[in-house]
């Protein structure tokens, strides 16, 4: 795939058009990208997390690893590991592809730079975390009150 097209396909996630196209380009050059058979490991459970992950053709499933039957399916245009990009953690879940996937890997070293040097950037996508934040708050009170009753 060009820049081009990888620009493309990051404007297509809400968090990261965020940040405009002229770092788009910046994130898309110095991103590197993977490709996974099918059955391949992106990531597992309890492993340290510093890189977000675009998927561009192919799935994922991600998992808890708990026996649950919760999963996710990431197809192209998800991003994997989006609290990755901002701090230093271990992944909550497990990551395998379910057919032959590609991905574009974005380290945290990498977004936390095109963030400094894009202030109103780096605002936008406070902004918005913090209205998530704010929405999940609120969706929480609601389900424990209607817990409580």
């Amino acid at each position: 795939m060009s820049i081009d097209d990888d620009v493309a396909l990051l404007e297509r996630v809400p968090t990261l058009r965020l940040l405009g196209t002229a770092a788009l380009r910046v994130l898309a050059i110095g991103s590197e990208q993977q490709e996974f058979a099918r059955g391949s490991v992106l990531f597992r459970l309890g492993d340290d997390a510093d890189c977000g992950y675009v998927v561009q053709r192919g799935a994922f499933r991600i998992s808890l690893d708990d026996g649950s039957d919760y999963e996710v399916i990431a197809d192209p245009g998800t991003l994997i590991g989006e609290l990755a990009l901002m701090v230093a953690m271990q992944r909550p879940s497990t990551a395998i592809s379910l057919e032959y996937s590609t991905i574009i890997r974005i380290s945290r070293s990498l977004f936390q730079r095109v963030l400094e040097s894009d202030p109103a950037a780096a605002r936008r996508l406070r902004d918005d975390m913090a209205a998530r934040v704010s929405q999940l708050a609120s969706d929480v009170m609601l389900v424990g009150s209607k817990l409580s009753l």
